[in-house]
């Protein structure tokens, strides 16, 4: 009869020389209860860390903590990592929320996780509707957070128990070390457990987190001779003799898991601990781990050590019905076996789903594993794909045992990797997709198979290792016989890895060479689109006037029936744009290029197309249309999980909206958003620039020159040349910047560099790039001539363009250089003209400057109506150093300014506006922060800054708001 088992290390009710330890989880635990009772949380008690080699009691720790957090009655989400299982993308992650979302009916299921559902679903392993979209990292990211955090609201307090750390899939890693910064704004703890030695190089925030969290992780230590006598004592009773003890601890080294193995051992051997048991403790001691456990293993039977094999390589935990498929074992001999396996201490019942079975310590899966013959083992996860696929799986699950297997040419292995690739994409882990489709390739596929796998490769490799994906996709080039449709998709991915890695020339030659060769027309003009996109991105395109006469005479044939024809007018659009051609040819090919769809989120075409047609609109003098196209853009974007690179330019683009439309602090929020999203996705340096232009340039309407400095400096802004196109000019905002601060030779001479290079390309719209306005106002002191002929020419291009917007600004300047009594028609006429745009910050320079030469030249009542009418409307923009300046003239004319009722009502931000219309609607502070995704103390402050701004509280914002049109949603 076989021996009952003991109890496992796992499941010791007494941990021995870890008071420290206990205390830290009961001070955590009570932190966590106060917390939950809405008492504010002190900074770096969410995370609490254990750390140590194998076999100090980590997983002792934290089978207490579960047993401690149950308690309390707090929630407790539980995953661990496995060393066979760490290329299984988001593998951690699914541990913790399956089993919650386990419990929802379907439709209960779509109701909690919402709009994020198709976003999450295959990162959770849910079903999703089609093929599903295939949402970028940091759309993945923030897809978990919203479920984590509805999970911990709808479960508070919620206790994240994460063992073997060092173990778990990278992707959960980035996942966990983006949303533990979170954890001190929810009724929330990360208890984590691993092996620093071990934890890989991708986690290295995550141990420097860690670190910030408490004092610092808690380093286990091994256990002294007094504390292995007491584990050993426990189980042989206090005859043991104290020799012995010292023997005991000398052959385990003061390991936990050794003392504990060793002491349960001898208490099963019924020795007393004496001297004369020294021996069989020995020999005991030596079969703990290592080549001892094989040995004790292989005394067992044949099919015990099979089925042992087995389970080590599926990895913990495991079905045990699916290790005796594999085992070939009947129903019978895999319970003997487990039983068997379970008396030597070897498997035990698993924490996960019921039913399953795990492994006592890692230390034992790892050993077992390694022990096994290489060519056995990899026949063992041979037949575990096949049979991890007919058990229903799926391809991720049998996917990691191919990668273990010998390559042998079998499409069924191609195809199986193939789909979870796919598996991997649609769930944001390009890495681990990577990783099987490289497998793939080495099978290697079918010839006809092979332009399909490696551009599928460079698809997964686009974001981590860019000149890798160029390799690929010339190879895939380089097959014979390619699907037309598959080519073309192959090129555009080439082409744009190109100019991702500065080879803009490049793109530009393929694209120019697929559209010669193209029998397909379709195809071909979608090719000379590619072709057209990356020349007008380059900085130095040889021939740009002559590639926009081609454009032209390509787009004037042109229906727009289909989407490639769509793309060719979207282009010609803003080239026309560029060039400075009549606003309304340029407008017309925008709406033609709009007239049955452009998708902003199409992974075959990008969305510089539609971004640009959008911004035809904006120098149109359509901010509404503009901003249209751009909420639609950002939804898509949004929906399909696109939340890195194409949503930071969405929100970047949307605040130079708001900016030329003159509402100056939606736009500083608008741009700092996209900002703090561009940031936080890796190489992406062209929507970070197009940030740090528009940010800069809406610093300067409002004053904050110090402020814009300092933003220029952080990013190394005037250290740069971009190798590519972005707007508005870089180079031109920085002089803007210059002549704030009064250093106009060094503007002028950026500027007249600037006009150089456009000038060369034939890019003369000045609502595009405003060099020649900026150069006039540099020139002026010193030059005041060739200032003047600057802002003329500019003022004809204006004209041309016919832009009322750009006309006004350019008279503007003109009336600034000009001086005297004949700048007053000028002012007159650039507000007129202003009067008629969308251009209300622009509209109020206007009318200050007006004012300010009409007082010059005694015309005082004149003055004070156009320095009123600026003050309102600088006021109204958020332009605070011009509406200094406009009281300023007043007071200088001896005029004193009209009171502004609710002036500083029109400060406020975008978020402060909202949580002001919340408040005065009687919404508590807790339906704010929801509908915000705010904290409690985070909507206190916004009321706060509102109440000083405003000068009232809580009760006197309905009034304001009622006063104040603009604070109207």
């Amino acid at each position: 009869m076989a021996t009952a088992p003991r109890q496992p290390i796992t499941q010791q009710q007494m941990l021995i020389e870890r008071r420290r330890e206990l205390q830290a989880l009961d001070a955590a635990f009570q932190e966590l209860r106060r917390t939950a009772d809405g008492m504010p949380r002190a900074r770096g008690k969410g995370v609490l860390a254990f750390t140590g080699p194998a076999g100090l009691g980590k997983t002792a720790l934290m089978t207490q903590a579960r047993a401690q957090a149950a308690a309390y009655g707090f929630t407790v989400l539980s995953g661990r990592g496995g060393e066979a299982e760490q290329g299984s993308a988001f593998r951690v992650v699914r541990q913790l929320v399956q089993p919650s979302l386990a419990r929802m009916e379907g439709a209960e299921l779509r109701a909690f996780l919402g709009s994020w559902y198709d976003i999450v679903a295959a990162v959770l392993g849910l079903e999703a509707c089609g093929p599903g979209p295939a949402p970028d990292r940091t759309g993945v990211r923030e897809g978990l957070d919203w479920v984590m955090t509805r999970l911990t609201v709808r479960k508070a307090p919620v206790v994240l128990l994460l063992d073997d750390l060092h173990w778990a899939d990278t992707e959960s890693l980035s996942w966990l070390d983006s949303f533990a910064s979170r954890v001190e704004d929810l009724p929330l703890l990360i208890v984590v457990a691993y092996r620093p030695d071990e934890l890989p190089s991708e986690a290295g925030e995550f141990r420097t987190l860690v670190g910030h969290h408490g004092d610092r992780p808690h380093d286990l230590a091994l256990l002294t001779a007094d504390g292995v006598a007491q584990i050993v004592r426990n189980e042989l009773g206090n005859a043991a003799e104290d020799r012995f003890c010292k023997e005991c601890w000398s052959a385990t080294g003061g390991s936990p898991f050794e003392a504990v193995e060793l002491a349960i051992g001898l208490a099963e051997r019924k020795l007393r601990g004496t001297e004369d048991d020294l021996p069989a403790m020995r020999e005991l001691a030596a079969a703990i781990k290592g080549p001892g456990l094989i040995d004790r293993l292989e005394r067992l039977d044949t099919a015990t050590v099979r089925f042992a094999h087995t389970a080590a390589v599926l990895g913990s935990p495991f079905s045990p019905q699916l290790a005796a498929t594999i085992a070939v074992l009947g129903e019978e001999a895999a319970a003997e076996a487990t039983q068997k396996l379970r008396a030597a201490r070897i498997l035990a019942d698993s924490h996960g789903p019921e039913g399953e079975l795990e492994f006592v310590h890692p230390l034992i899966a790892t050993t077992i594993y390694r022990s096994i013959r290489t060519a056995f083992r990899a026949g063992l996860h041979n037949t575990a794909a096949q049979a991890v696929l007919a058990a229903g799986y799926g391809p991720t699950a049998a996917a990691r045992h191919l990668l273990e297997v010998p390559c042998e040419g079998s499409p069924e292995a191609v195809a199986c990797l193939r789909e979870a690739a796919r598996e991997y994409l649609r769930a944001g882990a390009t890495e681990a997709a990577r990783r099987l489709l490289t497998r793939a390739l080495q099978e290697p596929p079918l010839p006809e198979d092979r332009a399909a796998v490696l551009h599928e490769l460079a698809c997964a490799t686009f974001l981590i290792e860019p000149r890798a994906t160029v390799r690929h996709l010339r190879q895939a080039l380089a097959e014979p016989d390619v699907d037309p449709e598959l080519r073309a998709s192959i090129v555009y991915q080439l082409t744009t890895a190109l100019a991702h890695t500065d080879q803009l020339a490049e793109a530009v030659a393929v694209a120019a060479e697929e559209a010669k060769q193209a029998r397909n027309p379709r195809v071909r003009l979608r090719m000379q689109a590619d072709q057209f996109v990356w020349s007008m991105v380059r900085t130095d395109d040889p021939d740009s006037p002559a590639r926009s006469r081609t454009l032209a005479r390509l787009a004037e044939k042109l229906p727009g029936l289909s989407l490639e024809e769509r793309y060719i007018l979207g282009l010609r659009a803003w080239d026309a744009v560029k060039r400075g051609e009549p606003r309304q040819t340029a407008l017309t090919y925008a709406e033609k290029a709009l007239h049955g769809g452009m998708s902003w989120t199409d992974e075959n075409r990008g969305f510089e197309v539609p971004l640009s047609v959008a911004l035809v609109f904006m120098y149109g003098d359509q901010p509404r249309q503009a901003e249209e196209l751009f909420s639609t853009g950002i939804a898509e974007c949004a929906a399909k999980g696109w939340h890195g690179s194409h949503l930071a330019f969405g929100q970047t683009i949307a605040g130079y909206v708001r900016y030329r439309r003159g509402c100056l602090a939606e736009a500083e929020d608008l741009v700092r958003e996209g900002l703090r999203i561009a940031d936080k996705v890796e190489g992406v340096v062209a929507a970070q620039l197009f940030g740090v232009s528009i940010l800069i340039q809406t610093l300067l309407a409002r004053g904050r020159i110090t402020e814009a400095r300092a933003l220029a400096d952080e990013h190394h802004f005037g250290d740069m040349t971009p190798n590519a196109v972005i707007y508005p000019d870089p180079r031109t905002v920085y002089a803007e910047l210059l002549l704030g601060e009064g250093r106009h030779a060094e503007a002028a001479t950026l500027l007249s560099s600037v006009g150089h290079w456009l000038d060369k390309r034939a890019w003369r719209n000045p609502a595009w790039c405003p060099w020649q306005l900026r150069l006039a106002s540099a020139l002026a002191p010193t030059a005041p001539q060739e200032a003047l002929g600057h802002a003329q020419d500019a003022v004809r291009r204006a004209r041309k363009f016919g832009a009322a917007s750009t006309i006004g600004q350019a008279l503007h300047t003109l009336a600034e250089v000009t001086g005297g009594p004949a700048a007053l028609d000028l002012y007159a006429d650039a507000v007129h003209h202003l009067e008629q745009s969308p251009a209300a910050y622009e509209l109020a320079r206007a009318q200050v400057g007006h004012g300010a030469a009409l007082s010059r030249n005694g015309r005082l009542q004149e003055a004070a109506e156009r320095l009123y009418q600026g003050l309102e409307g600088a006021v109204h923009c958020g332009a605070e150093a011009l509406a200094a300046r406009a009281r300023a003239e007043l007071s200088a004319a001896g005029m004193r300014p009209l009171p502004l009722r609710y002036a500083q009502a029109d400060t406020l931000t975008g978020r402060e506006r909202r949580t002001a219309e919340l408040s005065a609607q009687g919404h508590p502070v807790a339906v704010i922060a929801k509908e915000l995704r705010l904290t409690e103390q985070g909507v206190r402050q916004l009321l706060s800054s509102v109440y000083r701004k405003i000068g009232t509280d809580a009760a006197g914002l309905a009034g304001v708001l009622e006063s104040c049109p603009r604070l109207r949603p």
